[in-house]
């Protein structure tokens, strides 16, 4: 058999095959439509640690954040039942996690992670849909995820032989378009809106093909609640406060939710959609260029520091206004707070940068160099470049 001919029968078998896995549970377009049942998953847990900072483990972040919004749901609205995929260090497998929401017939199903990256520099939060890798990023998001079921007896049969080691078993399954597509941008869009709210640093709804949503016949999203590999995210992940400013943000995007749903019978605005799809094109355009522009060679990174306070800003901080189109991060050093933008792969890009900066209305901002994550001046980096 030709090669592609035998790819195009293994889509069609994969295709018929996960659609019948795909039975809506719930008949959400009716006037009387009442959100009565949310699942929320802790990813990883048990002997499954999921990523790593210094100090901090996804899986009891992601455990902490997923209980503090299971409370806020069960107080303020009485009326929902919250179910647990767990609520303690234990191990499940992905499709025992989906099966707890469709067994349950959730109207909505909540996946709370961290993220990481080989690079510290990789900040803020994405918020997942099921659907086709947009970005090599996404696919790498998605990959790490998914690699869980190794840990798991018999994968094969419980995912139709996806293996996780095969690129084209990844792309070929984020093809499949999930049946509530639309309510799962919505709430995922009201989720990252609610980040941006509290000065997180919003990356963006996103799609791709994650198992652990793929045979949920609800609304399903999956949230990266920040990078555990860059020392302020960990930080403020670890903390109570970071942990209860997350969960009090999806809760917030749940009460949106669950008003809009509720009200419209449970019918999503075509409207609303498009301009949240139109933002996640244009996100996924910005990263994609940015990966094709950013190389960094030899652990170096330069920044441009345009502000320092002995007080501590939110990002968001109105000063800040001019520079809402940049990628703006601080540090601590001593008694000052040093925000900036960046990183940049070349001292050139930086200097242009700079430039702008100025413009902006920071006429002192200069810029500085790291290598490995070490400051180091600005010419050693210079003569570090390549040639």
């Amino acid at each position: 058999m030709h090669y592609s001919t035998k790819i195009a029968a293994i889509l069609l078998v994969f295709f018929c095959t996960s659609f019948q896995n795909i039975q809506p549970v719930t008949e959400n377009n009716s006037p009387g439509y009442k959100l009565k049942t949310v699942v929320i998953d802790a990813g990883h847990g048990g002997h499954d640690h999921g990523c790593s900072g210094s100090k901090s483990k996804e899986k009891n972040v992601a455990l902490s954040i997923s209980l503090k919004l299971g409370a806020l749901i069960e107080k303020n609205f009485p009326d929902v039942k919250v179910i647990y995929t767990r609520k303690t260090d234990i191990f499940l497998e992905l499709h025992e996690r989906a099966a707890v929401a469709n067994k349950a017939n959730a109207d909505l199903f909540i996946c709370i992670h961290c993220n990481a990256n080989p690079s510290s520099s990789p900040y803020g939060t994405e918020t997942y849909v099921m659907g086709l890798h947009k970005t090599a990023a996404n696919l790498g998001v998605a990959q790490r995820e998914n690699d869980v079921i190794l840990l798991e007896d018999n994968y094969e049969q419980h995912y139709d032989g996806f293996d996780p080691n095969d690129a084209a078993s990844h792309i070929m399954f984020s093809l499949f378009q999930h049946a509530y597509m639309d309510q799962s941008i919505l709430f995922a869009a009201k989720c990252e809106e609610q980040f941006k709210k509290t000065g997180r640093h919003s990356r963006g709804v996103k799609q791709a093909g994650f198992l652990v949503l793929w045979k949920t016949g609800m609304p399903s999203v999956l949230i990266e609640t920040g990078f555990l590999t860059n020392v302020k995210d960990e930080k403020f992940l670890a903390s109570e406060d970071g942990q209860i400013n997350m969960s009090e943000n999806i809760y917030r995007a749940f009460k949106e939710y669950k008003y809009e749903m509720e009200n419209a019978g449970g019918k999503v605005d075509a409207k609303k959609i498009e301009e949240a799809e139109k933002q996640m094109n244009k996100e996924e355009q910005i990263i994609s260029e940015n990966n094709q522009k950013e190389e960094f060679v030899n652990g170096l990174e330069f920044y441009v520091q345009y502000y320092a306070s002995e007080i501590e800003l939110k990002i968001s901080d109105k000063k800040f206004t001019s520079l809402k189109n940049e990628n703006i991060s601080y540090v601590k050093d001593n008694k000052w707070y040093k925000y900036r933008t960046g990183p940049y792969s070349t001292l050139d890009i930086a200097t242009q940068k700079q430039s702008s900066v100025r413009k902006a209305g920071y006429k002192d901002a200069f810029v500085i160099a790291y290598q490995n994550g070490k400051k180091i001046p600005v010419d050693e980096a210079r003569l570090l470049q390549p040639k």
